[in-house]
């Protein structure tokens, strides 16, 4: 892998689809996302687009809500639902991403039918203003998604793209954005 990576930096061709592979399985085997890890996929999917392009757009630095990819919205409603539950239930031993993150990533048809009747559940336990605030934002995000379902299958770029919706919707979740004040110009 090495070698190959040395290779692809040198010639200026995109990295190997054996790096995406190998990081989407450590990520798995963790069951958590990290920087580095997102670093290296975007780093993988940026590359294979540059150099052989299709109609995807490149990943930004951010969340990007007029990403229209199914596999980087799917990640983004993943990371909202755990973060009902994570509101809905603060005490768990185990989230949703423990359980269902290798399926949701590969084989979103097979789960999201359950988490969809998991997030009604968390959502009665919260407060109004939150429960609207997840519900309008659930429902953008899954507008977003093709009108016939969840995807039976992900690619393995799709299942990069489902990755970095979800760590760029979590950590989203933890950015603080600044009010702005009356008085204040914006340029």
């Amino acid at each position: 892998l090495a070698g190959e990576f040395m290779r692809a930096i040198l010639s200026g061709r995109s990295y190997p689809q054996t790096m995406l592979h190998a990081a989407l399985r450590r990520i798995r085997a963790e069951r958590k996302v990290t920087y580095s890890h997102a670093a290296l996929i975007k780093a993988c999917l940026n590359t294979q687009e540059r150099y052989s392009p299709s109609n995807e757009t490149e990943i930004t630095v951010s969340l990007d809500d007029s990403n229209t990819n199914s596999g980087y919205r799917i990640g983004r409603l993943f990371a909202t639902l755990e973060k009902v539950q994570e509101e809905a239930s603060p005490n768990l031993n185990a989230t949703i991403r423990d359980r269902f993150y290798g399926a949701a990533s590969s084989t979103p048809v097979t789960v999201f039918a359950t988490l969809m009747k998991l997030k009604n559940h968390h959502l009665a336990k919260l407060a109004r203003q939150r429960k609207r605030y997840f519900e309008k934002l659930i429902g953008q995000i899954a507008d977003g998604i093709e009108s016939d379902g969840f995807p039976a299958h992900l690619s393995l770029a799709d299942q990069g793209r489902f990755t970095i919706g979800y760590y760029h919707q979590r950590q989203a979740f933890f950015t603080k954005t600044e009010p702005v004040s009356k008085g204040a110009k914006l340029s």
